[in-house]
């Protein structure tokens, strides 16, 4: 019995040795292949550019000649070149400039070193004219290791534009950083968006809803709020208890940020901010700092989701306290893009 154990346990081992061997392999395979398709849909993309400028080929015309291009390549080698896709090769490589080596030469692995996406995130990033904003969003995807669905998500959110607005004002530093960098937490301000938005819960814009109910709705989508809360977060647990005196407190919601190595605690309201609630939850973190903090722990933060908030009012109701504690405003349907626009360019213009 003891012999059979023992060969059970070789044999668990051999199995996972063996499926770790064939998992990284097709890994590296996997990643080998988009390196190269890449490359090549890169340099079609250079082909086609060159012939139009040695051609003095005008913008007219080269969609004519991309369309008779799609055509025959279709027919001659099989799919992946219909228009759309030809489109998308020639403005990438417009796009995405050519990184040289130091004697001033082409170096392939430099430039796919730079691009770590997939064709389909690419084709997705080339619809942002934005530069700042699509390389923002690059760097994102990369960093936050974002599904198409999930970029696809953010982009339909606006959060480069929210990120910008999540701290009442927006400047050029702030825009270059999002460019450069991608969002990095190295402070509690920086987990802020303004506004979130919880499109994927399907409630109807202007819907009463009560708080329990928005609660119960956020944690059956719990994989999509964490993705709206941002990188880092973990879920805790809702309804999380605390006893002071003997009398027990509930707070809504609890999660972790393993980069900022602190807790994080949201109180929901489906009414505008009021002044007892930043009182309420400025006592919880006073709770959590003291019983529930390890040694480790950076001190917790609290956010209070509400319906409505004004800044001016805000302003009163929050300050004042030691703690990290910020109100920001939810909403249940996709933000208005062109407004969210507007309104970074009319603080960036008032910064200015």
């Amino acid at each position: 019995m003891k012999e059979d154990n023992h060969l059970s346990a070789i044999d668990v081992n051999l199995l996972e040795n063996i499926k770790s061997i064939v998992l990284k392999a097709r890994s590296n395979a996997y990643q080998r292949i988009n390196r190269e398709l890449i490359l090549t849909y890169w340099e079609i993309g250079k082909e086609i550019v060159e012939a139009e400028r040695r051609n003095d080929i005008d913008y007219s015309t080269s969609r004519q000649i991309i369309l008779k291009l799609s055509k025959l390549l279709t027919k001659e080698i099989g799919k992946g070149f219909s228009r759309s896709n030809l489109f998308n090769m020639r403005k990438f490589y417009l796009e995405y400039s050519s990184v040289q080596s130091p004697t001033g030469q082409f170096d392939e692995n430099l430039f796919l070193s730079s691009i770590q996406l997939t064709w389909t995130h690419i084709c997705e990033l080339l619809i942002i004219e934005d530069k700042s904003k699509r390389s923002f969003y690059e760097k994102e995807t990369v960093n936050s290791h974002w599904s198409i669905r999930e970029l696809k998500r953010q982009i339909d959110s606006s959060l480069y534009e929210r990120l910008l607005l999540s701290q009442g004002k927006s400047n050029k530093e702030k825009v270059l950083e999002l460019s450069n960098k991608g969002q990095e937490l190295t402070k509690a301000e920086d987990i802020l968006k303004s506004p979130y938005v919880f499109e994927f819960l399907g409630i109807p814009e202007n819907k009463p809803i009560l708080e329990k109910d928005l609660e119960r709705k956020l944690i059956r989508h719990i994989e999509d709020f964490l993705l709206e809360l941002g990188k880092g977060f973990m879920f805790v647990g809702s309804q999380q208890r605390i006893t002071i005196n003997n009398t027990h407190y509930y707070v809504d919601m609890v999660f972790y940020n393993k980069i900022l190595q602190c807790y994080i605690l949201i109180e929901l309201k489906t009414t505008k901010l009021n002044i007892a609630d930043g009182g309420q939850l400025n006592t919880y973190l006073n709770y959590y700092k003291t019983e529930v903090n390890d040694e480790n722990d950076n001190p917790p933060i609290g956010i209070i989701l509400c319906a409505e908030k004004d800044e001016i009012t805000a302003e009163y109701i929050l300050g004042g306290f030691e703690n990290n504690l910020f109100a920001s405003k939810y909403i249940t349907v996709l933000p208005d893009k062109q407004k969210l626009i507007e309104e970074v360019e009319n603080v960036m213009n008032t910064a200015q």
